[in-house]
């Protein structure tokens, strides 16, 4: 895959594109996301797994809101993974993340992901590139086993959000009292290390493309959950999925009162 530079690509919606009518084909799209996904849950054999990556405030909540909360709650799965407890240190770094993977039938939504174990350990030096260098292959293999195996289909989402929106969004936190519960003062440490994410999410682009990546512009709220929504559903309509039917019987006997 040939090297991405993150400062190349827009982090804002194209020029091109009316807000208006994105919004409106948006619903569209909602509501096709709610028949793919019934039918997904009814015909058991594809899985769907969902990473969201990003930097703090890029807006994974909010598409797991608006995107995937219109969906039947019973066939969508959503998991965060925040710092490792003690108990999943003391285990190699996807024994937490394999138990969540997602069964037939269902989507699974990784609010962050394996992908912290290359990024944030990485960037304040947790541990050498040796062990870094060993991950990647752990991931790649880890996804492909997901892939040939259990049907599952990746979609993994960078959401790319400028450091300008990025602070302007902590700042909020800070002010609307809508948004205070998500404050955290470490975020702004974080922000700090802006450019470091950065050129380790283009280390992560460029080992781990064998999935490839998504690269959603996220300052506009509205277009990034569009972008992602439309995804999802071309993805899920690709599968060509069928409803069970009801199982052929020789004659009348075979059905049972």
């Amino acid at each position: 895959m040939p090297s991405i530079k993150l400062t190349d690509i827009p982090t804002t919606a194209p020029k091109k594109v009316d807000k208006e009518q994105i919004k409106e084909e948006m619903q569209t799209i909602l509501k096709d996301l709610d028949e793919l996904q019934n039918l997904l849950y009814a015909e058991h054999k594809h899985s769907l797994l969902v990473v969201l990556q990003g930097m703090d405030a890029s807006g994974k909540d909010g598409v797991i809101r608006d995107v995937f909360g219109t969906m039947n709650p019973m066939g969508v799965v959503v998991t965060p993974f925040k710092a490792p407890t003690a108990q999943e240190a003391d285990h190699d770094f996807l024994w937490r993340i394999h138990q969540h993977a997602p069964g037939k039938g269902m989507i699974q939504v990784f609010n962050r992901s394996h992908y912290e174990d290359v990024l944030v350990q990485r960037v304040h030096k947790w541990v050498d590139e040796d062990v870094i260098a060993k991950r990647f292959n752990a991931i790649n293999d880890f996804e492909k086993l997901l892939r040939d195996h259990n049907s599952t289909h990746i979609l993994k989402f960078y959401l790319h959000v400028s450091s300008e929106a990025q602070t302007a969004r902590l700042e909020e936190r800070t002010q609307d009292p809508r948004k205070m519960w998500k404050y955290n003062e470490k975020d702004f440490a974080e922000a700090k290390l802006f450019k470091k994410y950065q050129k380790a999410y283009e280390d992560v682009f460029r080992e781990c493309h064998k999935i490839p990546w998504y690269i959603v512009p996220s300052d506009d709220n509205w277009y990034k959950e569009y972008f992602i929504a439309k995804t999802v559903r071309d993805t899920l309509k690709s599968l060509k999925m069928k409803f069970p039917k009801l199982p052929k019987v020789k004659n009348n006997e075979d059905v049972k009162p």
